[in-house]
């Protein structure tokens, strides 16, 4: 693996996209000022400028069907929340590290990190993958409007040297990916799940309807199903539901 540092780029994905030709399986795109960073759902992510981890990872996963694509999402937000876990507990800081569906990164009930994954799909294979994570490191006051941002450095009260935990991340993607074990990858995912606790909750869906409902499961191609309240499932693809929080 190789890293390539950009002094600033509107975003790190937008550029890995770019330069596909250039990058090799592992290679990072990494800046400490990224001016238009993207999100899910069109969303923008606020990094202060030298404070957080905003790179992309590029990946090239020729042994991964399209249909299999979940995975790689799985892959990485179970890498991103190990190494988080990780490192805050050698600061002291035991509070469980979650991954919210599909990929978001919680503590409680705030978002730490933020993973957008990307696909460049070919016939009957995937060409390559882009893996954008922004994480909040060593930020203590955010100024967006996003509800619920929290920082390792505001959770472990310390601050956190920023190369060892990417490539520490980087790392593990790859590693994983090597030789994936689905069963037990999806295992991973579904205990380190967010609300799945059996509980209901509140959800939206785009058309403005709310309701109740339980974490039923993951399907392996990323379908959330919901259990509602008379006991009936609902299953929804990225995008056509979100968690009320």
């Amino acid at each position: 693996m190789s890293a390539i540092e950009l002094p600033y780029t509107p975003s790190t994905n937008s550029w890995a996209k770019e330069h596909t030709t250039q990058l090799a399986h592992g290679d990072i795109v990494v800046t400490p000022c990224q001016t238009a960073g993207r999100g899910q759902r069109g969303n923008t992510w606020e990094a202060a400028p030298g404070k957080n981890l905003t790179f992309s990872i590029l990946l090239r996963p020729e042994h991964i069907p399209p249909s299999g694509q979940f995975l790689i999402s799985e892959i990485v937000s179970l890498s991103v929340a190990g190494i988080v876990t990780e490192a805050l507990a050698s600061a002291g800081c035991h509070m469980p590290v979650k991954v919210k569906w599909p990929n978001d990164i919680y503590v409680g009930n705030r978002k730490i990190a933020g993973i957008l994954i990307e696909h460049s799909i070919c016939g009957q294979n995937i060409g390559h993958t882009i893996a954008g994570i922004g994480l909040n490191v060593n930020q203590t006051e955010f100024l967006s409007d996003a509800p619920n941002p929290v920082s390792m450095a505001q959770l472990a009260h310390r601050e956190f040297e920023l190369n060892p935990l990417m490539n520490s991340i980087a790392d593990a993607v790859v590693r994983q990916l090597q030789n994936p074990s689905r069963e037990a990858i999806h295992s991973n995912y579904h205990r380190l799940l967010w609300r799945n606790n059996g509980n209901e909750h509140l959800f939206s869906t785009p058309d403005g309807e709310r309701f109740k409902a339980a974490i039923d499961r993951v399907e392996e191609t990323g379908l959330l199903s919901l259990q509602l309240t008379d006991g009936t499932l609902r299953q929804f693809a990225f995008k056509e539901v979100a968690f009320i929080l």
